[in-house]
């Protein structure tokens, strides 16, 4: 009777041995009733990825990673086993990526099959490990895999952005450093001083437009006035003259004008004589010149021609 205790209690410490163990691998995502394949790889830096982060291929989870260690002596420091469903086979060429899983931070491993090898990614096995390795073409089980790391879309974003918020800290580093020169030259002072002035000149301005508006604008448009008003006077009278009297004296001036002109063009005529008749013009030309020698004797000797008595005696 107290055998059959023991054992029961036994039978019962296993059971709870065996749900333990098999809750904890259920949480952590591990199907203990399927086969794996065991693949490693090396990284330099892992950026967060963590022990049970998923193995996925063609973004379906196959996997999940087993162990990370860690040897800070060599460049690539942690070592990761990742373990994936044994029917699946990798060919030569998969690489094991390191890219972000979701938008919320986590990481997890990416198997990158070669383009040529997605079609037929599984196969049958049997149950002997005999077809499982040493295949042509195909990666063994507990062998390294080449690896990558993925930036992910945030990652990306914030080396865009933050490559352009640096270019905008080393602008306003340059207006800064811009305007600190100007303050410290007295530029910027000299530039109020100045604005300051302008505006001081635009209050006189504007002063005198408006005493020019008030005072002397409304004499200008009076006197404006007065000219229009002397225009249309004039306007008026000149529509109230006798033209026609006016042209036809006009007429009669240029007539006598014409008159005289063709009196000088004719030969016949005292101008005509003067102009055309060479004789008269010489024997006229000779009459100055023995008028003028007259003078000049007279001028020499004026007794000659002039007798002049105080006492009533002559000159002999």
């Amino acid at each position: 009777m107290n055998h059959a205790r023991e054992i029961k209690v036994g039978i019962l410490a296993a059971v709870c041995l065996f749900l333990l163990f098999f809750g904890f691998n259920f949480l952590k995502g591990v199907n203990i009733f399927s086969p794996t394949n065991s693949y490693h790889g090396t990284f330099y830096n892992l950026h967060g990825l963590e022990e049970q982060a998923a193995v996925n291929i063609l973004g379906h989870k196959v996997g999940q990673v087993d162990k990370i260690s860690y040897d800070f002596t060599r460049d690539s420091a942690f070592t990761i086993d990742i373990s994936i469903n044994r029917d699946i086979v990798l060919p030569q060429g998969t690489r094991m990526a390191l890219v972000a899983d979701g938008l919320l931070g986590g990481m997890a491993i990416e198997l990158q099959l070669p383009s040529n090898s997605v079609s037929g990614l599984t196969a049958e096995r049997s149950n002997s490990d005999s077809g499982l390795t040493g295949e042509a073409g195909l990666i063994e089980k507990g062998s390294f895999l080449p690896t990558i790391y993925v930036p992910g879309l945030m990652e990306s974003v914030q080396g865009e952005l933050l490559a352009h918020v640096d270019e905008a800290i080393r602008s306003v580093d340059s207006l800064v450093a811009g305007l600190r020169q100007q303050m410290e030259g007295n530029h910027l002072q000299n530039t109020l001083t100045n604005i300051d002035r302008i505006s001081g000149d635009l209050t006189d301005v504007s002063s005198d437009l408006k005493h020019m508006m008030n005072n002397q604008v409304p004499t200008i448009v009076n006197n404006a006035d007065k000219a229009v008003a002397n225009l249309n006077t004039i306007t008026t009278d000149l529509q109230n003259a006798d033209l026609a009297a006016t042209v036809a004296r006009v007429d009669t001036a240029v007539d006598g004008v014409n008159s005289i002109i063709a009196d000088v063009r004719s030969q016949d005529g005292t101008l005509g004589q003067l102009i055309y008749n060479k004789s008269l013009y010489n024997h006229i030309d000779a009459t100055v010149v023995s008028a003028d020698s007259l003078l000049v004797d007279i001028k020499a000797n004026p007794k000659r021609y002039v007798q002049i008595s105080v006492f009533g005696r002559k000159d002999k």
